[in-house]
Order: C-alpha cells, then structure tokens, then sequence
C-alpha cells in the first residue's frame, strides 16, 4: 500500500493534540492540514501555504457536492434561528405543563420537551430549562437532573436526525470518504442505515425514561435529590450556579405553539414529498437529490414561519429578516469547520494513513474489534476536547478506509465513532452543550458534571459492548441487546436502592 509511514500519521496526531489543548476545533484542524501539506511540499512553508490555499481550499470549497452542501447549512442555520427566536418552543414546551403533577412526570415531560425542540441541540438547554426549572423545584426534583435531562436531549437527539446540521455535516465527511473509495452508495442511504448502530446516543435518550420510570438515582445525583427533597435547598452551600445565558426567545411576544408545529409540519411534508418522488423509501436516493429535497424543504419552512410570526405579530418583518440572516451568519463556522475537515481528509488521504494504519493491524487485529477501538479512540478525544464535530471530522477520514481495508463492518465502524465523539459532547465539561444545560437548569456546572458522568459511564459500557457484538454480527438487531441490558441495570440498580432504602427505614 502507499503511504508514508509513521509520517503519515502526524497531521491526525497534532489535530487531536490540538484539539484537546486550544478547545478550537477550527485552529486544530488548520493545524493538522497545514502541517500535512508541508511535508508533502518538503518542508518549504511558502510553497506549502500556497498549496494549502489553492489545491486544497479553493477546490474544496468550488466542488459542486460541497457547494451545494454549504448552500444547505445556510438554509439551516436561517430556519433554525428563526424557530428559536419565535417563541414558539416555549410555549410548546408550557404547553405540557399543565398535566405535570409527579415527579416521575415531571422528568418524562422535560424529556419529551427536549426531544421536541430537536432541530437545536444547542437551543434544547435554554428552551426547555428556563421553561421547567420551577416545576422541577416545585415537585422537588435536583436541577442537576434537569441538566442531565436536557443534556441528554440536545446533541444525543441531534445526532439522530439525518435532515439537520448534524446530519449534513456528517453526510459531507462520509461523501468524501466514499468518493475516494468509489462507493456508489448514497450518503444520505447510509447514514439513515447506521442510526441503529449509534447506541450511545440512543441509549443516553433512553436512559431518561427509564431512571424516570424506576424512580433511580445513583452516585452524586443521588445525593443530589436526597439534599432537595429532605432540606428543599436547591443547591450545595459551595455550588455556583452558573447565570441564565440570554434566553433564546428573548424579546419574543405572542409566542404560540403552532409556530413550532406548523413549519415542522411543512418541512416534513415537503421533504418526505419530494423524496417519495424519488422512490424513498424503496429506492436509495441520489444525494444530490436529497440535499436539493431538503433545501427546498427549509425554505418553504421558513417562508411558513416568517408568515407566522407576522400574522402573530411577534416580530416586525425587517427584525425577522434580521434573524434569518444572522442565522445563517451562525453557519459559517460550520462552513469553515467542514471546509477544514475535508482539507484534513484529502491529506490523510494523500500521506496513505489509513493505508499505513490498516497495514500494521492487518493480521494482528481481529476485524471485529475494530468498531470498539474506534469508539474508544473517539471517546478519548470528544472527552478531552470537547467537540463531537472535531472528533467526527478526524476520526471519519481515518474509520472508513480502515473498515473497508480490515474487511470491518463499514456502519458499525461509522456509529462507533459517531457514538465516541457524542459521548464527549454530551458530558466532557468543556464542551458547549454541558455549559448550556448547565445555564439552561441554572444548576452548578461541576455539579452537573459530577452527577452526569455515572449515567454517561454507564451508557458508554453498554455500547462499548454493543459495539463488540455488533463487529462481530455487523446486526442492526444489536440495538435491542444494548437496550435490553440497559433496562437490565436499571432494574436491578433500582431494586438495589430500594432494598437499601428499606433497611434505612428500619434503622
């Protein structure tokens, strides 16, 4: 195979290292694709400038699947800020509250509130917390298990949904991928083939249900709920709650709920529409047919919402303008960070690391391990970092040929480290959505983190066994053993707490 070597492995190495000392995922792929081209330019840092810019940036940026990909995170980003600034997640999200009278429902309608608001995983936090922290005081339930709740609906949900940001995102990093290969198979196809194989995301969503419904609470967020419902103190005597960030509504008046379900409604009927008339889901649809579909989906979403929020009179029409174009401003940092990823992707390619990496394993690593080493190594750097996109933008370029190079299970290899990089950005402390859950519960961040862990931990064992089983079967039907031994050790954990709770009692 060609490759480079050890060599070929530094521009990854130093955009994990990077990544985990600056927290910038921009800088630290720059890096990575910037030192990559210099050694292939032989050390001469003008000429490897040079390179970078117009071999690899320009073209990138200029090819029409990329383009195009670009042109769909803008359309996105515009809806997105448009839904958030409606009001109308709010009022969908209080909508519920009135049937609200337990604790157990309590957790559950937090949950469905911030699988509902699933088209932001970062303004899941701030629309669902703000919205249910005195609820959850009232029925005296921690605000750190308001912060794992909202956690565990914004980017774990996120990343299930093939037709958002996340999705696009990740469709453009396995494209590449596949190009390079030539594999026909659409993206778009594959990713909707590898949800099953995500078990930690899954598993994080269905883990709140579950500790809702068993009444378990473990670690420090047991004696979180012990300190709220034997003193009502809402926080430790040492905790910082950390301020409530700018609200995400804030400013918004009228908001009503059918300015969420409406333009949802009108995506998904355009969408699905449009992609029935390319045979889905019978038929594999082109993915340029898909991102054209999907396009055409949000803009008709937007227009439904601008008409909303007129009618309404939530907003004055230049004000929502403003927004939809602020909100697209937002995606360029998207923009820059997959530009970015794909630049890294094409060096890796050209420095044969992938090649370089299955060669040494050949023969010393059994295939079907290899989705639970890859879930490890994302783990790793999503914990470290922070950042899922930055982990999917290394890792993907580096799993997909090893998959096909090993003979691994190609969607299994590609769910372990969507899975590993989820995990990071569900719990690491540094990473965006922890902060925002957080802020959103008005909870101590270290209490969040501290009381957060455990379950992640737990969830993570589970798929790292699930992922073991599925490298060896390559079976969507894993999910089920992953769920099935999750609801497993809820029970027996809550059988566990209710026995202990028992003798207390008796002493």
């Amino acid at each position: 195979m060609d490759h480079l070597g050890w060599v070929s492995l530094i521009p990854p190495i130093i955009a994990v290292i990077l990544a985990i000392v600056t927290k910038n995922v921009i800088v630290s792929l720059f890096s990575g694709a910037y030192i990559g081209v210099l050694i292939l330019m032989g050390g001469h840092p003008i000429d490897a400038t040079m390179e970078t810019i117009g071999n690899y940036f320009f073209p990138l940026v200029a090819d029409g699947y990329n383009a195009a990909v670009l042109v769909l995170l803008f359309f996105i980003g515009g809806f997105v800020a448009l839904m958030e600034k409606s009001g109308g997640g709010t009022a969908l999200a209080s909508s519920v509250t009135k049937y609200i009278n337990t604790k157990t429902k309590t957790q559950i309608s937090a949950w469905i509130g911030g699988i509902i608001i699933f088209f932001s995983d970062l303004g899941t936090p701030l629309i669902v917390g703000p919205v249910f922290e005195k609820i959850f005081d009232k029925a005296k339930v921690s605000r750190e298990k308001l912060a794992w709740i909202i956690d565990s609906t914004s980017s774990p949900v996120a990343v299930l949904i093939p037709f958002i940001g996340w999705g696009v995102y990740i469709m453009g990093l396995i494209k590449t991928e596949f190009d390079a290969l030539k594999i026909t198979t659409s993206e778009f196809t594959t990713l909707i083939q590898v949800i099953p194989f995500q078990f930690y995301a899954i598993l994080a969503v269905s883990m709140v249900p579950l500790v809702a419904l068993f009444k378990l609470d473990f670690g420090p967020m047991a004696r979180a709920e012990r300190r709220i419902q034997q003193t009502g103190e809402l926080y430790w005597p040492e905790s910082k709650p950390l301020r409530r960030a700018e609200n995400v509504e804030e400013g918004s008046k009228g908001g009503r709920a059918v300015l969420i379900w409406l333009p949802l409604l009108v995506l998904f009927i355009t969408l699905f529409g449009l992609l029935i008339s390319f045979g889905f889901p019978f038929k594999p649809v082109p993915g340029n047919d898909f991102r054209v579909s999907l396009s055409a989906a949000y803009l008709f979403a937007a227009v439904s919402i601008v008409v909303l929020m007129l009618i309404y009179k939530v907003k004055k029409f230049s004000e929502i303008f403003d927004i939809y174009t602020t909100g697209m401003q937002k995606m360029v940092y998207v923009a820059v960070t997959l530009v970015l990823a794909w630049s890294l992707g094409k060096v890796i390619k050209e420095m044969g690391t992938a090649s370089f990496i299955v060669e040494i394993m050949k023969g010393n690593v059994p295939a079907y391990i290899i989705p639970a080493i890859l879930f490890l190594v994302g783990v790793v750097i999503s914990l470290a970092s922070g950042t899922s996109w930055g982990t999917f933008a290394i890792m993907l370029p580096i799993a997909i040929p090893m998959a096909i190079g090993l003979d691994a299970h190609l969607l299994v290899c590609i769910g372990a480290v969507l899975s590993g990089g989820i995990f990071g950005d569900h719990c690491s402390p540094i990473s965006d959505t922890t902060i925002l859950s957080s802020t959103g519960a008005g909870a101590d961040h270290i209490d969040h983190v501290k009381t957060q862990l455990p379950y992640a931990f737990l969830n993570a064992t589970i798929a790292f066994i699930g992922f073991i089983v599925a490298g060896i079967t390559g079976s969507a039907y894993t999910l089920i053993l992953t769920l099935v031994l999750l609801i497993a050790v809820v029970f027996i954990l809550s059988r566990i707490q209710e026995i202990k709770n028992r003798k207390e009692v008796e002493v």
